[in-house]
């Protein structure tokens, strides 16, 4: 049994004093693969370099919505360098995160929506799969979805726990990935949302060194926690959680064609 936390961000600077530290414990503790998730130019070259350092580790790289420059010509410039990431790192599994976040940035959702589809645009070029954030943009990352062919589909990451979201990604080909919050004591549909999504198309993820689980809630989260996300998947769905750590595995490798 191997658990495999899809999403989370080593990268960040919490983990800067003790990154290889938190790394053999993570190992330690049963989690075989995590991914180490880009956002803006110097964390997707970060995440990278953490993944070279590491056989079980893989990067993605991307411009997320919530770091976007102010002008296309500047965000032109960062795309043309986050693909030359991408095509000369073999341990990138995917262009991410990127997508569209309204509640944090609503003054610049034309650019956001140009950043979302020139990066679907690069993702198709090098044959890779898309890490999807939405937040408060429900119908526009449908609609841009529907609109624009993600040749090798994605992951729609820390999925917001939102029906009409995942009944059209789940249409759209797109996996759907827990995190945290679906642990949350105030959390109101997780149950739902969890039976909407069928066993192949689940990953589970950390999001670390944010949103930490129950019981771990309010404390800096690391990919050891990924296996709380599995217990409440199981505990919903009535399954082993040796079960769910072998499918979300098994989904993990598919859509990030990770080879063993």
């Amino acid at each position: 049994m191997a658990l495999f936390d899809s999403h989370c961000h080593l990268n960040d600077e919490k983990f800067d004093n003790d990154r290889d530290v938190i790394i053999k414990e993570i190992y330690e503790a049963g989690v075989s693969n995590f991914i180490v998730v880009g956002y803006d130019l110097e964390s997707s070259k970060k995440a990278i370099s953490i993944a070279q350092k590491y056989d079980f580790i893989y990067a993605t790289v991307g411009i997320s919505p919530n770091d976007i420059p102010h002008s296309e010509e500047e965000l032109w410039k960062l795309l043309v360098e986050i693909g030359d990431l991408a095509k000369n790192c073999g341990k990138v599994v995917a262009i991410g995160e990127i997508g569209l976040d309204y509640y944090w940035n609503s003054d610049n959702k034309d650019i956001q929506k140009s950043a979302f589809i020139k990066q679907i645009e690069l993702a198709n070029n090098l044959d890779l799969p898309i890490v999807i954030h939405t937040r408060d943009a429900v119908m526009d990352t449908v609609q841009i979805l529907k609109d624009n062919n993600v040749k090798c589909k994605g992951v729609f990451h820390c999925c917001p726990q939102n029906r009409e979201l995942i009944k059209e990604g789940l249409k759209l080909g797109f996996y759907i990935s827990f995190a945290g919050p679906i642990t949350f004591k105030n959390s109101k549909n997780a149950d739902e949302v969890i039976n909407l999504v069928p066993n192949d198309k689940i990953l589970i993820e950390t999001d670390s060194p944010y949103l930490a689980p129950e019981p771990v809630r309010g404390t800096r989260n690391t990919s050891v926690n990924v296996k709380f996300i599995a217990e409440k998947i199981a505990n919903t769905k009535g399954l082993s959680f040796e079960e769910v750590a072998n499918f979300t595995e098994e989904n993990a490798n598919m859509i990030f064609k990770i080879n063993k």
